[in-house]
């Protein structure tokens, strides 16, 4: 697994050992089975930013702690200039820009995703998390799952949905797609 991956499943260690949370407590608030939680620990798995924003909210941490080790300090505004969002690369298929990682108690999660290529017969991924979505087609074309439903959104696209329901992407045409996601 790549590095920053191992650097996120080491905070969700030390979260885990600095509140004394089982985990088997923790897998239960990520929605997934404890082999796969400790997965997550170890830096075997990729660890869905859904996982983690449960963990968030259940444990009052900032999403921003857990991605990037940095606490968010700004109250009054954050300003995120062209490009210069906080990066996150989890995989080689999905790349996520972070907008408003420097705002203290936000109320939504803004973030660039860019999704890239896969073949035609590779499975879309599934999970959920609590809340809602909004996503905003920038470039390309994305197929988008939702709850058994495959919708194709193009650019100009919008989607606002019930996150706690199976949902999963996967860009088209062979070519990266990239997107506005929005988590409330």
């Amino acid at each position: 697994m790549n590095q920053q991956i191992n650097e996120i499943a080491q905070r969700l260690r030390g979260l885990r050992d600095f509140l004394g949370i089982p985990a088997e407590e923790a897998s239960a608030v990520c929605h997934v089975s404890l082999g796969e939680y400790l997965g997550y620990e170890s830096g075997e798995k990729d660890i869905p930013v859904s996982a983690l924003q449960n963990i968030s909210k259940k444990y009052n941490v900032e999403l921003t702690a857990l991605l990037f080790g940095d606490e968010p300090n700004m109250k009054a505004f954050f300003l995120t200039r062209a490009g210069q969002g906080t990066a996150m690369e989890r995989s080689r298929a999905y790349k996520y820009q972070a907008l408003a990682a420097g705002f203290i108690g936000r109320k939504a999660d803004p973030f660039i995703v860019t999704v890239e290529p896969a073949p035609d017969n590779t499975p879309v991924h599934l999970n959920s998390h609590s809340g809602q979505e909004f996503n905003f087609v920038l470039e390309g074309r994305l197929l988008l799952t939702i709850d058994g439903h495959e919708l194709i959104l193009d650019e100009g696209d919008s989607l606002y949905f019930d996150s706690t329901l199976s949902h999963g992407m996967k860009a088209m045409n062979g070519k990266p797609v990239k997107f506005l996601a929005v988590i409330f």
